[in-house]
């Protein structure tokens, strides 16, 4: 018992440091749209669609990437995607057109973090921690990829300051490296097969027919279309209206710190209280949150509390989205599952961070994509609503799906 306890923390704790490093990159991007931007004379356009490419090849390939590391571990896929991070970041840094960045930024990062983030990590965490601890402990780890996000923000801004976007990136590809023997050492485990579990056909036929989960989905897709088109053009937006280019880092900076604080206690209410209902009253406050920053004058300290209420809210959806996907489902292909939901979450980071640079580039603006934000939350919301966590009865052997 005592080993198993060992190995599980181990694991909790190798997990937390790959998703802490993946993530915590990733959060730096936007502080490269306007240097690479301005250098090569692309308009904002260029760089929105490289990063939406990415978010959605991490979506397309989530599922299937999942699906592997729920039958060999997720030890091999996190070094797989962590090869692809450092390359992508590498060949980032050498990319001077629009097609470069499409492939460094946009593919080779894309599948790099289809196998060192959520659905992957917290697949492996959920099949090592019992039912009544899982919401918990993928709090802990959406937190630490929280923690990431923080700590790396300001160092990802040093670097530019210090040896410009393009050598920046490649210090970052060096960090990334490090994901490669930590994932190594992650020895998940894939759940052996017992009596009444299904196979991966009836699964997913199985999460087909249940509209809860394609709620979930849509559902997923607004947390997508929202952080990250914070994430991305928040920087862009306050230094065009006169706020200097620090206090966007630093804000980003706030929405990793206090995302710590809020994926961890959405993590522990979800094992409390009903996780559906619980992510209705995040998405409807974070729809307030929104209409009060663009309607209330913009300010360094309007945006640093914006950053504060964002970050609170940010990634908590995921041990509760994730957690849900556990209770419904089960763990046995909680990674394919997982990252079907994930999909969505994708889809809508693509159409927000290319529909923010493709409308500022038309209008010079982004009122429209916030009001599409905040009609979003209110959307969500419903969808949520209405959503059963009680777990599907599973078939006994020899039992046919109907």
């Amino acid at each position: 018992m005592a080993l198993k306890k060992h190995h599980t923390l181990l694991l909790i704790v190798l997990a937390s440091l790959v998703i802490s490093t993946a993530m915590g990159l990733r959060h730096g991007f936007g502080l490269f749209l306007e240097p690479m931007s301005s250098d090569f004379g692309w308009g904002r356009g260029v760089f929105a669609f490289a990063l939406a490419v990415q978010n959605l090849i991490w979506g397309l390939s989530q599922p299937f990437t999942g699906a592997l590391a729920d039958r060999f571990g997720a030890a091999k896929i996190i070094v797989a995607g962590g090869i692809l991070y450092v390359l992508g970041l590498c060949f980032m840094s050498l990319s001077t057109s629009a097609l470069g960045m499409t492939v460094s930024a946009g593919l080779l990062i894309g599948f790099g973090l289809s196998g060192t983030t959520f659905s992957v990590i917290l697949g492996a965490v959920g099949r090592a921690v019992p039912a009544e601890k899982r919401s918990m402990a993928m709090g802990i780890v959406s937190a630490a990829g929280s923690f990431g996000q923080f700590a790396m923000l300001p160092g990802t801004l040093g670097l530019i300051e210090w040896l410009g976007w393009s050598s920046a990136l490649l210090a970052m590809g060096a960090i990334a490296a490090l994901m490669i023997p930590l994932g190594a050492m992650l020895k998940d485990r894939p759940s052996p097969k017992a009596l009444g579990d299904l196979s991966l056909r009836d699964a997913l036929n199985q999460a087909a027919g249940q509209k809860g989960f394609w709620l979930l989905c849509l559902g997923f897709f607004v947390c997508g279309f929202q952080v990250v088109f914070i994430a991305v053009h928040l920087p862009g937006y306050l230094f065009d209206n006169g706020l200097a280019v620090q206090v966007g880092t630093t804000v980003l900076a706030l929405v990793g710190l206090f995302n710590i604080v809020g994926t961890y206690t959405a993590g522990w209410m979800g094992g409390i209280w009903s996780k559906p209902r619980l992510l209705s009253w995040l998405y409807l406050i974070r729809g307030v949150i929104i209409t009060a920053f663009i309607a209330l004058p913009l300010t360094t300290t309007s945006a640093y509390l914006f950053g504060i209420a964002m970050g609170l809210l940010w990634l908590s959806t995921v041990p509760l989205t994730n957690g849900i996907v556990a209770s419904v489902f089960g763990v046995r292909h909680l990674s394919m599952l997982g990252g079907i939901v994930f999909l969505f979450h994708q889809l809508g980071s693509f159409m927000g961070v290319w529909l923010g640079g493709f409308l500022y580039d038309l209008t010079g603006h982004y009122d429209t994509v916030w009001q599409i934000a905040i009609v979003l939350s209110v959307v969500a919301a419903a969808l949520h609503w209405f959503i059963s966590e009680k777990p599907l009865a599973r078939p006994s052997a020899g039992q046919v799906m109907t």
